[in-house]
C-alpha cells in the first residue's frame, strides 16, 4: 500500500519542475488553505494535473487555477496535498480512484467542486472570486521568482528561530 501523503505550500510546489519519483503513484490532490479546501481532484499523475490547473488558470481554463492567480500573492501560502487512492484511508471504498475522490469531496465539501457536493463550502470573504482580475503577471518565470524569494525569506526565518 502507498500511504504517502505530500502537503506542500504552493510557493514551494511552483519551484518543482519535474515530478519526484516518489510522487508518481499519487493520484488525488487538494488545493487548500489552513481552514478551507478549495478543490479536490483525481488524475493518474496528480503532480501533472496540479500543474495543468495552474497553467490553465492564466487563460480561464481552470477555475481553481484562476482562483490561485486572482489571489496572488496570498495564494503562495495555499497548500497542495497529493495522496494515493491505494492508501489505507481509502480501503473502505476498495481503493477505487473515483470513490476515493468522492469520499474526499464528501469529507471536505470543497468550494469549487460542484459535482458530488451538495453543500460546497462558501468561499471565505478574504479571497477574490475566480472571475476577478488576475493579481499577478502572466509570466510563470516571474511568479516562480517571487515564490523563490518568499521561500528564502521563510527559510531564513526558520533558521533564525532555530538559533534562539
Amino acid at each position: 500500500m502507498n500511504d504517502q501523503k505530500i502537503a506542500i505550500s504552493l510557493k514551494r510546489f511552483l519551484l518543482i519542475e519535474q515530478c519526484p519519483e516518489a510522487w508518481k503513484d499519487l493520484d488525488l490532490y487538494l488545493f487548500r488553505d489552513e481552514a478551507v479546501v478549495f478543490y479536490v481532484g483525481q488524475s493518474q499523475l496528480a503532480f501533472a494535473r496540479v500543474w495543468k490547473h495552474l497553467l490553465g488558470g492564466f487563460h480561464g481554463h481552470s477555475i481553481v487555477g484562476r482562483f490561485v492567480w486572482c489571489n496572488w500573492p496570498k495564494s503562495m501560502k495555499f497548500t497542495v496535498e497529493l495522496l494515493s487512492s491505494r492508501s489505507e484511508q481509502f480501503n473502505a471504498v476498495g481503493n477505487d480512484l473515483s470513490a476515493a475522490e468522492r469520499l474526499l469531496i464528501q469529507q471536505w465539501l470543497p468550494c469549487f467542486n460542484i459535482s458530488l457536493n451538495s453543500q460546497p463550502t462558501p468561499l471565505p470573504p478574504s479571497y477574490q472570486l475566480p472571475n476577478a482580475s488576475l493579481r499577478c503577471g502572466r509570466s510563470l518565470n516571474k511568479l516562480r521568482y517571487e515564490a523563490e524569494r518568499a521561500v528564502e525569506v521563510e527559510d531564513n526565518q526558520l533558521w533564525l528561530q532555530g538559533m534562539e
